[in-house]
């Protein structure tokens, strides 16, 4: 499979948490019998690419993997290619995100995800006007398909397969499942990270798989949404009592609703928020005292070491932040909790442990990796 990798220079991350927190509010040809692991890339440490093919022949495009958006769509950097696997449907398509959007027109078109896996007819978005999708080339969607009710015109209230209802009702996979690997980047395009289709991936993770089912509260429960029953930095308590949020592979941070955020403030010795530049500041002081931040999900803990919480030195121009400034990569909604999505759990978090989004079983599963713990070093 081609895997374009993607070179960024000069302060391509500022402003990624700013999008975070926009993001947060806002989300208030012969088949296979899968699973199917592909390799997918990070991108100047704040996203997740994947090569997808469209069209006969293919062209490859390196889409954001988002599991909190579930329209797949290209031509934001390469434009949409037509051959004669493209259909057009007559319908517009129209999609907002925490920052960005895109409008369009839909195609039904054939998808190629790895070799010998491939869908054919796929609602595939051309994009025509967008915003803030630089150095990628679209999303492909992984949320839940009710999530793609309103996006297009005429047919306002239609439901669009996704990617993932495609492959099973195609026989490329057995079971509606996902699994995602990230991992902490060593470069700023890392090849890293690898999604598997209608499974799990035995060698990607270590020990039991924890599952927590998608929460009923509303809005968190439209998307990958999970409880939380209790958070804790240290023998600080953040969250008291279950709440609910969501996991999301297109959130670059791990974001709290402000009034947790502001404990977790509290808990590390000068510690602030920094507005210019969107990051948690951590004075040099206190990184070597810091405590691990942690989750109850499913009755069992996850936790974020010293490690999992910052931002290391060397990325701190790309992110858009001061030299020798030590940041954060907790955050805040800019909204206290009690509105239904209290929580993101992003990227970042994702980066130490293996995550399966199961649709059959309507459930999210975590469990430890071998990058789960690692050292500290500034």
């Amino acid at each position: 499979m081609p895997l374009t990798k993607l070179e960024r220079t000069g302060s391509y991350l500022q402003g990624a948490s700013h999008a975070d927190r926009e993001r947060a509010s806002f989300l208030k040809s012969q088949p296979s019998s899968g699973p199917k692991t592909i390799p997918a890339s990070n991108l100047a440490y704040v996203q997740y690419t994947a090569s997808v093919g469209v069209g006969s022949p293919a062209t490859y495009y390196d889409l954001v993997v988002d599991t909190g958006s579930s329209i797949t769509f290209v031509g934001t950097g390469k434009k949409y290619v037509r051959t004669s696997t493209s259909v057009p449907t007559g319908q517009k398509v129209n999609v907002t995100y925490g920052t960005g959007f895109f409008t369009g027109v839909e195609y039904y078109d054939t998808v190629t995800l790895a070799e010998n896996f491939v869908i054919t007819k796929q609602s595939i978005g051309d994009a025509l006007q967008f915003a803030d999708f630089d150095g990628v080339d679209g999303i492909i969607g992984f949320g839940p398909v009710d999530l793609t009710q309103g996006t297009q015109n005429p047919d306002t209230n239609a439901l669009v397969p996704t990617i993932m209802d495609n492959a099973l009702k195609q026989g490329l996979i057995k079971k509606q499942i996902l699994g995602i690997s990230f991992a902490p980047a060593t470069t700023s395009n890392d090849t890293n990270g690898a999604l598997t289709y209608g499974g799990i991936d035995e060698t990607l993770y270590t020990g039991e798989i924890t599952y927590a089912p998608v929460t009923e509260t509303q809005p968190a429960g439209f998307f990958w949404g999970i409880n939380v029953t209790h958070s804790t930095y240290g023998s600080k308590t953040l969250i008291s009592r279950s709440t609910a949020g969501i996991v999301d592979s297109g959130t670059t941070l791990v974001m709290l609703a402000d009034d947790f955020f502001a404990k977790y403030l509290d808990a590390i010795p000068g510690a602030y928020f920094d507005t210019n530049v969107g990051l948690t500041v951590i004075p040099s002081s206190s990184v070597a005292k810091m405590n691990h931040l942690n989750f109850t999900i499913g009755g069992h803990v996850f936790s974020l070491d010293t490690a999992a919480q910052l931002i290391p030195l060397d990325q701190n121009t790309i992110w858009g932040g001061q030299t020798g400034v030590q940041y954060g990569v907790v955050s805040n909604f800019g909204a206290d909790s009690g509105a239904g999505l209290d929580f993101i759990i992003g990227q970042k978090f994702m980066e130490k442990y293996y995550v399966i989004f199961d649709a059959d079983e309507n459930r999210v599963g975590f469990a430890y990796t071998d990058h789960t713990f690692s050292k500290y070093s500034s």
